[in-house]
Formats: structure tokens, sequence, C-alpha cells
């Protein structure tokens, strides 16, 4: 795969092909039966586990084996027969790594949600044939929208269910893009499938040859993900320092964290933020690396060493030196709100950006999103728990950050009860 540098890096190439995605939807419409499915189908699961849902299948008094007991791994959610917390299973084909969540589709799980998409490169949205667009697919769309989740993949499943009709599918293609109209979603796709029966999951299925795309599977393995990063923004937030403690290495200094953005080489002249000193890249490591990286970029986890001995400590941003982030106290960000106790204007946190926690103040409530009809309520002050709502925040130190829109990694945060160390929101800096 292809980078602005060097089209073939290995290591490039370990880094993006992994693609991270989730699955949304209605209640019952299919998302753990599906994941079940891509597992089963792809051979991706092993003896004792399809004994398990064998067994348990059994005992339900179910003729059909249950793929979906793959991922509802709760035992409550076994008992009820839905999905209440999210689920990451891992697998891998020959062409690509997937990590893969499976999150709530009620209402009321919509945090559960946002957690599992937070990361998310793709999100495959299902849509029940018989039902077609409702009020659930249309909330999960935008919040996925929302998380600027770039690869959008509508599953128009059981389609068994109304006999592969074309005409069906293409009313729900028509009914999804007008909606989608109003979404910053910049690559959609449509499938229809029958996760129970596995058409059009993990091979193409005789039963709709008027279908011209590829299987599910073929699209997840061949979406292109190289761009889905920012590459152009040099961001490196560091986690440590490192200073070995024996006699072979006393002269090592090097800052580890993970590359949230842009590209960085030996030789690079780079600013420490917030003191603003500046340096060069001497040498870059990574994990498993046979010796020093002649380049690292996001999202690899590496060690910079630099020319001048500086100070710089957890929480501090290394940077290009004509390329710096905005660095200030008070920010403007969406949030979705994840306590059971309400947000309560003027209230104080601590606010968790890149490796940076400081404490911070909810000075404003903008308005509250009705994320149903998408239209903003500016007289409601009141967020709750699953409710989004736009704020303005200060810090008690300036952050360093991008917008949500432009890099996720340093335009996300999370929001934490000082006193009972509860995370209670996600936000996106705008």
């Amino acid at each position: 795969m292809p980078t602005a540098t060097n089209p073939h890096s290995d290591q490039h190439y370990l880094a993006m092909d992994l693609l991270r995605f989730t699955t949304a939807g209605s209640v019952d419409d299919g998302k753990s039966t599906l994941i079940g499915r891509l597992l089963y189908d792809s051979k991706a699961i092993f003896e004792d586990q399809l004994e398990a849902i064998e067994r348990a299948t059994e005992q339900r008094g179910e003729e059909t084996l249950n793929l979906s007991l793959l991922t509802d791994g709760l035992r409550a959610e076994r008992e009820q027969g839905i999905t209440i917390d999210v689920a990451y299973r891992y697998f891998a084909t020959p062409r690509r790594k997937f990590i893969v969540a499976d999150t709530p589709g009620h209402i009321q799980y919509t945090r559960n949600m946002v957690t599992g998409a937070s990361t998310a490169n793709l999100a495959i949205v299902l849509v029940d044939a018989r039902k077609g667009v409702i009020e659930q697919t249309c909330r999960h769309s935008f919040i996925a929208s929302l998380l600027r989740i770039p690869h959008l993949i509508v599953a128009v499943n059981k389609m068994d269910l109304v006999e592969w009709s074309e005409a069906r599918y293409n009313e729900i293609v028509a009914q999804f893009s007008e909606f989608a109209s109003r979404l910053e979603i910049p690559d959609i796709k449509f499938i229809p499938i029958s996760a129970l029966h596995g058409d059009n999951v993990v091979e193409k299925s005789p039963k709709s040859p008027w279908y011209q795309g590829g299987a599910l599977l073929y699209t997840l393995e061949t979406v292109y993900i190289g761009s889905d990063h920012n590459h152009i923004d040099a961001r490196f937030p560091v986690q440590t320092v490192i200073r070995p403690n024996n006699d072979a290495h006393h002269d090592f200094r090097g800052f580890a964290g993970r590359i949230a953005g842009g590209v960085f080489k030996p030789g690079d002249e780079i600013t420490a933020l917030p003191s603003g000193r500046t340096s060069r890249i001497t040498a870059l490591h990574g994990p498993g690396a046979t010796g020093p990286l002649a380049e690292a970029f996001s999202p690899m986890s590496v060690v910079i060493n630099l020319a001048d001995e500086i100070d710089i400590s957890r929480g501090d941003m290394i940077v290009k030196a004509n390329n710096p982030p905005n660095a200030t106290k008070d920010i403007e960000a969406m949030i979705c709100w994840f306590s059971e106790a309400k947000l309560v204007p003027g209230g104080k946190y601590l606010i968790r950006h890149t490796t940076r926690e400081a404490k911070c103040a909810i000075k404003v409530v903008r308005y509250k999103i009705n994320i149903n009809t998408l239209h903003k309520v500016e007289g409601d002050q009141e967020i709750g728990m699953n409710d989004f709502g736009r704020v303005h925040l200060r810090a008690s130190v300036p952050l360093l950050w991008d917008s949500y829109q432009r890099n996720r990694a340093t335009g996300g945060f999370i929001l934490v009860d000082e006193f009972t160390n509860a995370t209670v929101a996600a936000g996106m800096i705008l």
C-alpha cells in the first residue's frame, strides 16, 4: 500500500494492513449473526468455540446454528437474545487483518456504539430488508458521520425474506442515499446480503444476479484505508521518556509514543511543545525492528532520539517546526454524554487529550442535537446519558489540538469525573 514517501515500505504495510470496523443497526437487524457468519465462513473460529455454540444452539431449541452466539459473549446477552455491550473479535484473511466491534442496537446503549466506533476505519450499518431505513439506521449513520468514519457499508440484510427483490433493494438504496446526502461520509457502498444463510457475505450469491458488486468480505479486504490517517501534520504526543538504567546504554535518551499524524525521519527539524525548544531527530526505533527506522508515520509506535537534551515529558508534543497544532485553553467541541449523572453547566472535570491530562470546566452548553432529526435544540441545556451536544470547554493549561475533522487522534478527548474516575463523555474538537 502506498504512502506519500515510500510506497514499498514494509513498516507502512504492517501498520496499514489492519482494518478496524464496527457494526451498527437496529435491534434484530442481524449484526451479531453477520459477524458470526464472517468468522465462521472465513474459518476464523476454533473447534471448541464451534462446539460451544452448537451446544448453546441445541439448548435453546434452535435448528439452525446460531452464529450470533460467537459475539454475544455475555451471559445476559445470550439469555435475552440481544447485544448489550461492545464485543471485540479478531480475525484475518491472507489479504488483511481485522478488528471487529460488534456494538449494541438499543438506543439506551448509544454510548457503547460511540466507544466501539471511535477508532474504526469503516462502519457496517445493517438494514432489515423488510423494514427499510428506520430511526435507528439514521441515528447510527449520523454517529458514524460525527465520528468521521470515512467508509460506510450499508448491508441490506434478510434479503431472503423479501425473495431477493431487486426493486426492494433499490428502494432502500434510494431511501438511505437521500438521508445520507446530509451526512459527511465520503465513501458509501450498498450490499444485499443474508447473514443467516451467508449470501454475499464471504462469497457472491447466485440469488442476486442483478447485483454487480463484490461480497462483503471482498469489500472489507479491498477498501483503501491508506489515506484515512493524516500524513500531513506531524504530531507525536510523548507518552514516556526512556532512560535505561545500565552502563551499556547510559547515553541513550528517547521519547516513546504513538505517532498521531504526519511522517518523521532522521534529520527532521522539530519543535517540542509547549516549551517551543527546537532540535533535530537523530534516530527512530520501532517495536520488533532490527535497526533504526528510515521513517515513521501514523499510527506507528516508536521511540524518537533527538540531537539536543531538551526538557520533554509526558503530555508534551513533538511536531515539525513549521507546522504547529493549535494551542489554547478554550475549545469548542461536540460531546456524547456517557454518565447517568447529567452534565452540569459550569461543572469541573478532568480532560484527557492525547497523552495530556488537565482540569477543565464546561463553560457553556451551546445546543443539544436531536439525533433523530439532526436538528439543533438551542434552548435545551440538559444533556443526559447518550445525548449529543455542543459545548465550550476551558482547560487549566493549553491543549495542543487539531480539529477532529482534520485529525481524529489529536481532535478527540474524554472527560473524566475526578472523584469517581468514571469516563463521563467523549468529545470531538470542532
